[in-house]
């Protein structure tokens, strides 16, 4: 069997996340009528929504029946292939007023789109750097925390004039005790979004990796069999995975039912966690073939050409993790926050969080573009995050993932 004739889905169902059916299926029938009544007939903004998780919230807010849909997101191509999706979809339902824009929310294009229409009812955005490979140097730091961070307090400042009924913005496992930039952006992120809950409600959720999504290990992994290239993964690193469709579902549950100031996330517990090497392992049974493990990057490089001659034995080089700020294990909630486990069946949410203060967040953005108004280091930075989170551990190694396969 190819790489391209597996049922994914199904694959993932089975070797990934271990089980038939959503996690969050009797939490979303159980509120069926709240969900309908805050989506039947509103206006929607999904920003990044031809992302993976997107694109996974807008399939599971359709069936309830928005009036106006509006999609931003920078990826053109994967737009069109949305909408190809969405209507070759038997059953999909799309409002009249949808329109898919490749625009940034950055830009005064979308500005004036958005001042045309007076705002929407319903605003997630989805548009992030999610890699932890983003911190390479201090350029792509700077364009991780632009987008992350300071473009999305300008989104912020456009919605306190025209008000949504609910404002959602997706963060991440990697918020929770922090040891990389892209976690303490998130983390920013989420006190970000809280300083402008006294205009709007606000609400986030911090959740697993979404299996075989874009730009994901696994999804790579489809990408490397495809061609017949070597595998590549650590094996120390555990993680805790949903499929896409439960990462829209979670997304929607959290936007649409949580309350001002929630963090929502997934009900999994430590033995559901998975490295990605036995991902690879399970893959590579599924479409016939035998691991080889190689002891070097060049090994697997050298054996790979053996796959074009009809070898069934797969080369794969795996290794522990020695990338800067790569956290071994995955946390969803810290010692010092308060959950709310009885709620939902498969969420726990985070309470009790309060307004944060905006004259902190101002100095922090003060902070930061005053950094990156000159030249400046990844150092500096750090210590800048440092100050305002003090619990952030960054884990600096001096090695980057973009130096290996």
């Amino acid at each position: 069997m190819g790489a391209g004739n597996l049922n994914i889905n199904g694959f993932i169902n089975e070797h990934v996340i271990k089980r038939k059916t959503s996690l969050f299926v009797r939490d979303i029938e159980n509120n069926y009528e709240a969900i309908k009544k805050k989506i039947e007939g509103k206006s929607v903004l999904v920003i990044g929504g031809a992302g993976s998780i997107g694109s996974s919230f807008i399939k599971s807010i359709l069936p309830f029946k928005p009036a106006t849909l509006v999609i931003v997101d920078l990826n053109e191509n994967a737009l069109a292939e949305l909408t190809r999706d969405l209507r070759s979809t038997k059953g999909m339902f799309i409002p009249d007023d949808y329109v898919p824009y490749p625009i940034d929310y950055a830009s005064d294009v979308f500005k004036k789109m958005f001042i045309k229409r007076g705002g929407f009812d319903i605003v997630a955005n989805f548009s992030a750097h999610k890699h932890v490979r983003s911190e390479k140097d201090i350029y792509s730091i700077e364009a991780l925390i632009k987008n992350n961070v300071i473009n999305a307090k300008l989104l912020l400042d456009l919605l306190s004039q025209y008000p949504p009924e609910e404002y959602f913005c997706v963060s991440t496992d990697k918020a929770a005790n922090p040891v990389n930039i892209m976690g303490a952006s998130k983390r920013i992120m989420e006190d970000v979004i809280f300083s402008y809950s006294d205009k709007f409600p606000v609400k986030t959720a911090r959740f697993a990796n979404v299996a075989f999504s874009n730009g994901s290990l696994p999804a790579g992994f489809l990408e490397r069999i495809s061609k017949l290239q070597p595998l590549s993964a650590p094996s120390d690193v555990r993680r805790f995975f949903v499929s896409p469709e439960e990462s829209g579902q979670i997304c929607m549950l959290a936007c649409v039912l949580g309350d001002n100031r929630n963090i929502f996330f997934p009900k999994l517990d430590e033995a559901q966690m998975m490295t990605f090497d036995d991902i690879a392992r399970e893959l590579l049974k599924e479409l016939g073939y035998e691991v080889l493990e190689c002891d070097s990057d060049a090994e697997a490089l050298e054996k790979a050409d053996e796959l074009k001659n009809g070898s069934k034995k797969y080369p794969v080089r795996f290794s522990t993790s020695d990338t800067s700020g790569e956290k071994s294990f995955e946390e969803f909630i810290t010692e010092t926050e308060e959950a709310d486990m009885e709620r939902f069946l498969a969420l726990g949410v985070i309470v009790g969080k309060n307004i944060t203060d905006k004259k902190r967040t101002d100095k922090l953005f003060n902070d930061l573009n005053e950094a990156f108004s000159k030249e400046t280091t990844k150092e500096k930075i750090v210590d800048i995050l440092k100050n305002y989170l003090p619990n952030f551990d960054h884990i600096e190694t001096g090695r980057s993932l973009d130096g290996k396969m």
